[in-house]
């Protein structure tokens, strides 16, 4: 497979000098302007988002923003450090059966590239067992955006969150059915039609039910030699690149999920981490202000991204796959 001159100027710009993505997220929208208490605003929203780039793209490769309100955080971002912007709405329709997404009314691949972005993001809720005509309008949503990817010379992220309806995905019964469930969709999404040039992936187990780990809550979903297999079985389901995104646990958890990782041999890409490096210090800025949070991120919020870092040593880079 070979890129584009536009997608390859991309994502080496959002990767290391090993050619591994140690990027940052900061796209939260409305789960952060709730987090941050009933009279955050945009001010908020966006002092918030600059305090985090500022800091933490001292250590990251590059950063995942939204352009609702992360401009002026790419803006403050460390120059060596690449930018991903967000292109869909955030959160998803509940009036509606099987998380329809949804695209920014007022932005476009075309615009994303004119406003700074290195490669372009997108986020889609997938079930493989979802009735086929909704899933016919997520096959159709995500060609469609590859295509507008590919006109526009942009590198194209696919962003895929697993769910099942009905069944609590952070419960025993979803954890089960998980490893099938990332499979599915990494086959499906690794096929041409859909013009992905990274995929960013959960990872196929919950750690809190691998038996064994310091995660480990007490009920057991997979062994620890289990789970090893399920992350060997998932990675032949893709010959793209593909990377890890956090989901939205601790920063201890996420750096013991990428030990495992390592320890099962996986030849994975980098990562894409948000909440796992700075949502300990949402409460700090919400109680006691933006110097607090500043203060807090040079030490602890530095602390998780270099956890992160000292994790990612066994990722390869993504050179050989596109014949760099």
């Amino acid at each position: 497979m070979k890129l584009t001159p536009g997608k390859l100027a991309g994502l080496k710009a959002v990767s290391n000098e090993r050619g591994v993505i140690a990027a940052a997220a900061m796209d939260q929208r409305g789960s952060l302007k709730k987090a941050l208490g009933p009279t955050a605003g945009d001010k908020e929203l966006i002092e918030f988002k600059v305090a985090v780039s500022e800091v933490l793209t001292q250590h990251a490769s590059a950063i995942l923003l939204d352009p609702e309100w992360g401009l002026q955080a790419a803006a403050k971002r460390n120059k060596k450090s690449g930018l991903l912007l967000a292109y869909e709405k955030t959160g998803y329709d509940k009036q509606t059966p099987g998380r329809l997404p949804d695209l920014l009314d007022v932005w476009s691949a075309q615009r994303l590239k004119a406003a700074g972005a290195d490669c372009v993001k997108i986020l889609l809720y997938y079930a493989p067992a979802d009735p086929k005509n909704i899933n016919d309008l997520k096959h159709a949503w995500v060609e469609r955006i590859g295509d507008e990817c590919r006109a526009n010379d942009i590198a194209f992220f696919l962003e895929i969150i697993g769910y099942e309806e009905g069944t609590d995905e952070k419960g025993l019964e979803y954890a089960k059915k998980k490893p099938e469930i990332v499979k599915a969709y990494m086959r499906e999404f690794t096929k041409e039609q859909y013009g992905v040039d990274v995929l960013k992936l959960e990872v196929p187990i919950n750690m809190k039910f691998v038996e064994g780990t310091k995660s480990f809550k007490g009920q057991t979903a997979y062994t620890r030699a289990e789970a090893m297999e399920h992350f060997r079985e998932s990675a032949k389901c893709t010959n793209k690149p593909f990377i890890y995104l956090s989901a939205g646990v601790s920063n201890a958890e996420f750096s013991e999920t990428l030990d495992l990782v390592a320890e099962s041999g996986v030849k994975y890409n980098g990562v894409l981490c948000g909440r796992a490096t700075w949502a300990d210090g949402v409460p700090i800025y919400a109680e006691k202000g933006l110097k607090a949070f500043e203060e807090w991120l040079n030490t602890e919020g530095v602390k998780n991204i270099q956890n992160v870092n000292n994790s990612l040593k066994a990722a390869l880079p993504w050179y050989p796959i596109y014949g760099v």
